[in-house]
């Protein structure tokens, strides 16, 4: 006679299911903490060379600035071609402003969004078990 295991209670099975969705989610959250520490180690790094770049471009176009002051001397008062670099300036400052602004709203929230949808993904597959 062949001696029978016996089957795990409800009690048992609540139990190992609490064990793992509780592995589960801990895993995600690990993934997700990867994740957005990746996207901000490279948006650092980004923003440190963006800002280098900036910097150099600042005294390049200052120096620009005074090579078209001095160029319009040559045919208008000096007041009036420091005035015409001015307002030019400003206007290509505005529109960069401008573009930048849409960029940044464009982007979005900086979201884990793999791991998003792998907590989706991980429920919507418990909620499909459960209603077997």
């Amino acid at each position: 006679m062949a001696i029978r295991t016996a089957e795990p209670s409800v009690g048992e099975l609540v139990k190992r299911a609490t064990e793992q969705f509780s592995d589960l989610v801990r895993a995600e959250l690990r993934t997700a903490q990867a994740e957005l520490a990746q996207k901000g180690k490279r948006a650092g790094v980004g923003g440190g060379l963006i800002g280098g770049a900036t910097a150099v471009a600042y005294v390049g176009l200052m120096a620009l600035a005074g090579t078209f002051v001095a160029l319009l001397a040559l045919v208008l008062e000096v007041w009036a071609a420091a005035l015409i670099v001015t307002v030019v300036l400003f206007l290509v400052a505005a529109v960069l402003g401008l573009a930048g602004r849409a960029e940044v709203r464009r982007a979005g929230p900086p979201l884990p969004e793999r791991a998003i949808d792998g907590v989706r993904a991980d429920i919507d597959e418990i909620k499909g078990r459960v209603h077997r």
